[in-house]
C-alpha cells in the first residue's frame, strides 16, 4: 500500500494495513484493490478520528464480503 499513515491515529494505521491486495491471487486483486484506493483516498482526505476508524472497518468488512463472494461458486437462480 502507498499510504505511509505515520500522521494516522494508530486503529486508523491498523486498519490500513487490511487493504493490501498484492499477496492476492490476480483475480482477487482485482475485487480488493478498489476498496483498497476507496480507503487511502479516506485516510488521505478526512480527519484521523473515530468515524474515520469506523469508516474504514466497515469498508474493510465490505472488502472481506466482496473476497469471499469471488470464492463462492455461482448459485443457481430459480426457475
Amino acid at each position: 500500500m502507498a499510504n505511509e499513515a505515520t500522521d494516522h491515529h494508530p486503529s486508523v494505521a491498523h486498519l490500513l494495513e487490511f487493504f493490501t491486495y498484492e499477496h492476492l491471487p490476480e483475480h482477487l486483486q482485482a475485487v480488493s484493490r478498489p476498496f483498497c484506493e476507496l480507503a487511502e483516498e479516506l485516510a488521505a482526505e478526512l480527519p484521523s478520528n473515530p468515524e474515520l476508524t469506523a469508516a474504514l472497518r466497515k469498508l474493510l468488512e465490505a472488502k472481506d464480503c466482496a473476497v469471499r463472494a469471488t470464492l463462492q461458486p455461482k448459485a443457481a437462480l430459480p426457475n
